[in-house]
């Protein structure tokens, strides 16, 4: 049986505990990211670097794309040194970035002209799901697509779900963004409360967090506000372009969701303060700031 090659673009926070698991698997597996230092983690454990996402993807079956913005997605996927410049008929191309379910079609369409394959996989889990090989994956495009890609997706992710034709894996992620925020509102609230009472956060947390309130924003992102750790698992600054694409698409769709946009006014308030790349527990510094005596 063929070796699978393996194509990875991206290797930030979460990329590169998630392409650490395939080669943890014995994968054969090519790196490139815009910064070269951040893969180099991995190029020490077998990975081979690349220079460019069109090198990585050369000769490869399967090509994982994971980076920031739908812009980023556009350069590394159809720009002139992309991925599809290279990727040979027959290969896959699988974005996990969170990305304008637009996108994901234009980029299927592409695909398909070349006799490759293609899946929209955005991710949910953050940067602990990553490591520890426990993220819900969902996924938009052909289903004979998904079940080839599937045993490797299952490297590094839990709940994986095939959820429609291109474009749904994004069109998911953004109701997961979409109660994600609301939900941060009301994590950093009550902990800010409980604080101003003269609570201890994590006896908070011990007690809401296993009852009708649970969620995982209050027993992992909450934990973490309780320790003063807002270092990112997910950063401000992406959380804000995806709640921005998800506002987008409800305009498209003549759809109303104010409790998405307040708080993304929130979120656009914590980057006006320069806090764009805490983690999405930073919030907590902004209903803080707004509760200090003047």
């Amino acid at each position: 049986m063929k070796k699978i090659r393996i194509a990875w673009i991206g290797t930030g926070v979460m990329g590169k505990s998630m392409c650490g698991h395939l080669l943890d698997k014995g994968y054969s597996v090519s790196v490139y990211n815009r910064t070269k230092s951040r893969a180099d983690e991995l190029v020490s454990r077998g990975a081979k670097w690349c220079d460019s996402p069109a090198e990585a993807a050369e000769g490869c079956d399967v090509i994982f794309t994971i980076v920031g913005y739908p812009s980023d997605v556009e350069s590394v996927i159809l720009g002139e040194k992309g991925v599809l410049s290279t990727a040979g008929k027959g290969s896959v191309i699988v974005d996990m970035t969170t990305s304008e379910p637009s996108l994901a079609v234009r980029i299927a369409e592409a695909a398909a002209q070349k006799g490759i394959g293609s899946l929209d996989a955005p991710v949910s889990g953050g940067d602990v799901g990553a490591k520890n090989g426990t993220l819900a994956i969902m996924c938009g495009g052909e289903k004979e697509v998904f079940d080839r890609v599937l045993p490797l997706m299952e490297a590094f992710g839990e709940n994986i779900r095939f959820m429609g034709a291109a474009g749904s894996g994004q069109h998911t992620k953004m109701c997961n963004q979409i109660l994600i925020a609301s939900t941060m509102i009301g994590v950093v609230e009550s902990l800010l409360y409980g604080f101003k009472a003269g609570l201890d956060m994590d006896e908070i947390i011990d007690v809401i967090g296993s009852g009708a309130a649970s969620s995982w924003s209050i027993n992992n992102l909450g934990r973490r506000i309780a320790a003063g750790n807002f270092d990112p698992g997910f950063f401000i600054k992406h959380f804000v372009k995806d709640m921005g694409i998800a506002l987008k698409e409800a305009g498209r769709m003549n759809l109303s969701l104010p409790g998405l946009a307040l708080a993304n006014q929130f979120y656009t308030a914590a980057m006006a303060q320069g806090l764009e790349n805490l983690g999405t527990q930073g919030l907590y510094k902004v209903f803080e700031g707004m509760n200090q005596p003047v």
